[in-house]
């Protein structure tokens, strides 16, 4: 498939939201007593139990824990991609499960930003194609949304890259790319599931920086899910999943500072 065909796509997806691509002044999230649980043959399967979580602008924290301890579930439902059983989750007092699927779907689209382990970069799309993919809910990207593409593509050091597709760009390269695209609508919230977890070393140290120092630029809320004791060392906050319940994470590093390297 070329290029072609996401330019396609760009030109004729109909409209499925209106709204404005400005944050509000002040964003938070609040997590309350979250419980999950799976139904199985004989009792529930419970995975989450009594999870609380408030951020605010500006503010980001590391989620730790083991294979199996409930992280990805965790970040199903921030991410509005799951359902607590128990509990509630609110954007700006707000609570976006009460929206039906459509208007979450919206929600979810225009709020929220993700960064995957693996980047899911389309590859038939350009590099500038992939970052404006979520503006396709809109119906027609604007010429606003289209400069801030490039700007956050530059901002990442790809300006030279903008027509490449992702089996032309290293591993580091391609998760830039998902950053820029995560960021491209200015999300209240950036949730990244292990974002350096299949880089080598020295490159997750320089997408550690980036993503923090775009976090910090953009003012808005992050929350990293990872194995990383070094990327979590780096975050304001560091909390461990442990028999899902969510409790303070031991001191990770001597210099909880503030490199990857370390």
């Amino acid at each position: 498939m070329q290029s072609t065909d996401c330019r396609f796509f760009f030109q004729n997806t109909p409209s499925l939201l209106h709204a404005s691509n400005t944050r509000p002044g002040m964003s938070t999230l609040n997590v309350e007593h979250v419980s999950k649980e799976f139904p199985t043959r004989h009792e529930p399967l419970r995975v989450l139990r009594d999870v609380s979580i408030e951020l605010r602008d500006g503010e980001n924290l590391a989620i730790l824990g083991p294979s199996g301890s409930g992280k990805s579930t965790l970040l199903h439902i921030l991410g509005t991609l799951d359902r607590p059983t128990q509990g509630a989750v609110r954007f700006n007092d707000q609570d976006p499960f009460a929206l039906d699927e459509a208007q979450l779907a919206a929600f979810r689209n225009r709020q929220i930003g993700f960064v995957f382990q693996d980047h899911h970069l389309l590859p038939q799309c350009t590099v500038l194609e992939n970052v404006l993919i979520p503006t396709l809910a809109f119906g027609t990207t604007t010429d606003e949304q289209l400069d801030r593409a490039r700007r956050l593509i530059d901002r990442v050091g790809l300006s030279q890259r903008l027509d490449h597709r992702p089996a032309e760009l290293s591993g580091g390269e391609r998760q830039r790319v998902a950053i820029a695209r995560a960021l491209v609508l200015r999300p209240q919230l950036l949730l990244a599931d292990e974002p350096t977890g299949n880089l080598d070393h020295t490159t997750a140290a320089a997408v550690a920086d980036l993503l923090l120092e775009l976090q910090a630029e953009e003012h808005t809320m992050m929350i990293v899910v990872t194995h990383s004791l070094a990327l979590a060392a780096r975050l304001d906050q560091r909390r461990q999943l442990d028999d899902g319940c969510l409790v303070n994470a031991q001191e990770t590093t001597p210099s909880a500072g503030k490199s990857e390297h370390s």
